[in-house]
C-alpha cells in the first residue's frame, strides 16, 4: 500500500484511501478515489489472514469475475479486484447510505409496507443472480445498502464461496455471523443453492417486521439445530398488525425443505408485489456472461422495465369499440330511376280501364 499523499494511501498505486467505512473480521471497508477514472468507489480490503491461501486468491478472483458481470440496480457493481502487499481487495461502487442491520439496530422494526418495499428490492438483485446463475450464499442485512432516498443494493456476492476454500480451522472468525440467517442445508454443510437464499431472505424480512430473529442462540451448534428443527414463533403473536397473509409467505420461506420454498427470489418478489404499489423491479435483463477483465470499465447499469402490477386488461368503451368496427359504405339513391319507374306504373295502371271498356264492347256486341 503506498503513501504517496501524506495521510492518505493509495490501494494498487490507483486507489486513494480516504475515510474507513467499517471494518469486520473479515475485511475493512474505505471509501476511495479512483485517480484514474475521477471517481469515488468503495474499497473492501480484505485481511491479511485470509489472503494468504493461493487457493482461496484463485476462487476469490473467480468470484470477483462472476460478480463483476451484474449490472443491475438493486446490486452493488464490481469495479475491479486485485492485491496489494499480500492484501486482496475489491473495488465496488461507491453507495452512500448505511446497512440495513444499522437501521434495524437504530429503529428496532419496520412498518409492514417499508419492510416489503425494502426486500422486493433485495429479491430483484438476488433474483437476477439466480437467473445469470449465481447464488449469493450470505444473505443478511449486513450485505445490503440503504441509500437516503430508499434505493437498496445487495452486495458481497461470492466472498461466502470463496471463504469456503479456506481450512475449516481458519474460517471460524467469518462465518459465525452467518449462522444466524444460514438455511437449514447450509447448517447442514450441504450446499446452498437459490432456495437457500430464498430462506435467509425469509430472515431477514422476519427480522425486519419484528425486529427479532426467528432462531437464535449463543452457541453455533444450537443456531444450526434450530435451523433445522426450529420451529419460529408466528409474526402476528409478536406484532399484531401485521396482515396473516404476509405472516403465511414468511413462514412458506422459512421451511425445513428447500422444494416447499419459493424456487428463487425472484419468484418470491413477485409474490410480494401484490402487497405494494411501486413498480416492478424485477425484470432486468441478463447481460451476456463473459469473463471480465479486472480494472476494466463497467458498462452503465440499465433500470428494467416496469410493467404494472397487477394486470389489468383495458375495457374498450362503447364508442372506441364503435369507432374500430367497418363502418358500411353509405347507399346512393337514383332519383331518377325512381321517377321513370313510377311514370311506368301509372301509365300502365291508366291502360287497365281503356282496356276494361274495349273488353265489355266486344262481348256486348255478340
Amino acid at each position: 500500500m503506498d503513501s504517496n499523499t501524506p495521510g492518505k494511501p493509495v490501494l494498487g498505486n490507483r486507489y486513494e484511501l480516504l475515510q474507513t467505512l467499517g471494518s469486520g473480521g473479515m475485511a475493512v471497508v474505505y471509501r476511495a478515489r479512483d485517480m484514474m477514472l475521477e471517481r469515488p468507489v468503495a474499497i473492501k480490503l480484505l485481511r491479511e489472514t485470509y489472503s494468504r491461501s493461493e487457493e482461496f486468491r484463485e476462487r476469490f478472483r473467480q468470484e470477483a469475475q462472476s460478480a463483476a458481470n451484474l449490472s443491475h440496480p438493486n446490486i452493488v457493481t464490481v469495479h475491479d479486484f486485485g492485491l496489494d502487499r499480500n492484501r486482496l481487495f475489491l473495488v465496488l461502487e461507491y453507495v452512500p447510505g448505511t446497512d440495513l442491520k444499522s437501521i434495524l439496530k437504530q429503529r428496532g422494526r419496520l412498518e409492514t409496507q417499508e419492510a416489503i418495499d425494502l426486500i422486493i428490492q433485495a429479491c430483484a438483485g438476488i433474483g437476477y443472480a439466480h437467473r445469470a446463475g449465481l447464488v449469493h450464499c450470505d444473505v443478511k442485512p449486513h450485505n445490503m445498502l440503504v441509500t437516503p432516498d430508499g434505493r437498496l443494493k445487495v452486495t458481497d456476492f461470492g466472498i461466502a464461496r470463496a471463504l469456503a476454500s479456506i481450512q475449516p480451522d481458519e474460517q471460524h472468525h467469518v462465518v459465525w455471523g452467518s449462522p444466524l440467517y444460514f438455511s437449514p442445508e447450509q447448517a447442514a454443510g450441504q450446499a446452498p443453492s437459490p432456495a437457500s437464499d430464498v430462506y435467509s431472505l425469509g430472515v431477514v424480512l422476519y427480522e425486519m417486521l419484528t425486529g427479532k430473529l426467528p432462531f437464535d442462540a449463543t452457541d453455533a451448534s444450537e443456531l444450526a439445530r434450530l435451523h433445522r428443527e426450529g420451529v419460529p414463533a408466528p409474526l402476528t403473536t409478536l406484532v399484531p398488525q401485521i396482515p396473516p397473509v404476509i405472516e403465511q409467505i414468511v413462514l412458506k420461506v422459512l421451511s425445513k425443505e428447500p422444494a416447499a420454498r419459493y424456487r428463487n427470489a425472484e419468484q418470491l418478489g413477485r409474490v410480494l408485489l401484490n402487497f405494494t404499489e411501486q413498480p416492478d423491479p424485477l425484470d432486468a435483463k441478463i447481460p451476456p456472461m463473459q469473463p471480465s477483465t479486472a480494472g476494466a470499465r463497467q458498462k452503465p447499469q440499465t433500470t428494467p422495465p416496469a410493467p404494472p402490477s397487477p394486470v389489468e386488461v383495458p375495457v374498450e368503451s362503447p364508442v372506441q369499440h364503435s369507432m374500430e368496427e367497418p363502418v358500411p359504405a353509405p347507399i346512393h339513391v337514383n332519383w331518377g330511376n325512381i321517377l321513370l319507374g313510377l311514370l311506368a306504373l301509372l301509365a300502365v295502371g291508366g291502360l287497365i280501364p281503356f282496356w276494361l271498356y274495349v273488353w265489355f264492347s266486344l262481348t256486348t256486341l255478340r
